[in-house]
């Protein structure tokens, strides 16, 4: 058997940064145009139009140059003023780290945190906001990755709104594999990226802003202006008319260009479809392995990733080393209080398809045997078919 440790990895199944449309990765290879020529303006201001559609925005979205660690951050630096009172829920490890940044521009955090296997009840939430009405900011993490659960964005979203206060949402790997959108879920700040499940490299935040966002931002003096954290200075750089705060990504738009016209000409509710099958027939086959997921029910378990639980006595990272050097393929470690507990596979973008699923159980399944388990991987690859011929 020929063992692939020093070679490239056949398949990348991780939950981020994913493998990008070969279709994107042509787009990149694209002329780089002055970010001053009319012809890169009008372009640009095309992608914007493509990304609001996308988004289903009234208004035009942001595009930061800067992986969506970038747009988090700037959402922080530019809504959350010292006077704010902010609600953080934290139902991972992703959830929890807006938190730190809060806490950076507010020092008034309260926070609702729940195992990182569960997700945010609204009633707690709708609790909290009654308890203390001084709150003015709520922070969500939509997919928290690295426990692959999802939270009720819409719900929380309703009763952020009604309470009068503002919703920032990390969305950064859940829009584009599932059905969510900032004014769905009342969203005042909406920060996603092209590199999860629209299939792009990392590089480019886009980021829905609502208009009391605008108007509270640019009232804010201590927002970023004239910095990498800037938002405000991006309010109208979507126009051909107007001028870049600083050279932009020509070659991240050039692939977002591609990867939003993928993802609109497929139409979202296919999309949406295939990520949603793919993660079925993958949990179908993990439970008739006798292996479990992460998540504390299938409910909360995200449609782009499954988080595997790593059974007692298993090392989770040699577990992944054997799928890669055995296999080629490559899962994701968990992070911070997730790690060496579970190992996430991911569904998105490209690797959004049902065959995926048969490929991380046979890769995943042989490396579970191998570390001393006795998973019947057979029976899993059947369920994981029967799910995917039922759906045909």
């Amino acid at each position: 058997m020929r063992y692939l440790e020093h070679a490239d990895p056949v398949i990348t199944l991780t939950a981020g940064p994913v493998n990008a449309y070969a279709e994107v990765l042509r787009g990149l290879g694209r002329t780089v145009l002055y970010d001053y020529d009319p012809a890169f303006q009008l372009f640009y201001e095309g992608v914007v139009d493509k990304a609001q559609k996308a988004m289903r925005l009234s208004n035009k979205p942001v595009i930061l140059h800067g992986e969506p660690v970038l747009g988090l951050e700037a959402a922080a630096a530019s809504l959350i003023t010292p006077d704010d009172v902010v609600l953080n829920l934290a139902s991972g490890v992703y959830g929890k780290g807006f938190g730190y940044w809060a806490k950076r521009y507010s020092p008034h955090l309260l926070e609702i945190e729940v195992p990182y296997n569960e997700a945010i009840d609204p009633q707690a939430v709708e609790a909290m906001l009654k308890a203390h009405p001084e709150i003015t900011v709520v922070s969500v993490c939509h997919h928290d990755t690295p426990s692959g659960t999802i939270n009720p964005i819409d719900a929380i979203g309703a009763l952020v709104s009604a309470h009068g206060g503002y919703l920032i949402v990390d969305a950064v790997s859940s829009f584009g594999g599932m059905k969510t959108h900032p004014q769905d879920c009342k969203a005042d700040i909406y920060v996603t990226g092209p590199n999860k499940c629209l299939g792009a490299p990392p590089g480019l935040t886009m980021m829905g802003v609502s208009e009391r966002a605008w108007a509270k931002m640019k009232a804010n003096p201590l927002a970023p202006r004239a910095s990498m954290l800037s938002i405000v200075d991006w309010e109208h750089a979507w126009s051909r008319d107007k001028p870049f705060p600083f050279t932009p990504s020509v070659s991240e738009i050039n692939g977002l260009d591609v990867a939003l016209d993928l993802y609109l000409n497929e139409g979202p509710e296919a999309v949406w479809g295939r990520h949603a099958l793919t993660a079925k027939a993958m949990r179908a086959g993990v439970a008739a392995m006798g292996l479990s997921i992460w998540a504390a029910s299938d409910k909360i378990a995200s449609p782009t990733t499954t988080a595997v639980r790593t059974p007692e006595g298993v090392d989770e990272k040699a577990l992944r080393q054997t799928a890669r050097a055995r296999y080629g393929v490559v899962f994701s470690s968990g992070r911070g209080e997730t790690l060496g507990k579970l190992t996430r596979v991911g569904h998105m973008g490209p690797t959004a398809q049902p065959i995926y699923a048969i490929a991380a159980l046979t890769a995943l399944g042989g490396a579970m045997n191998a570390a001393g388990q006795k998973l019947a991987v057979g029976k899993g690859i059947d369920a994981a078919l029967a799910v995917i011929d039922a759906d045909a």
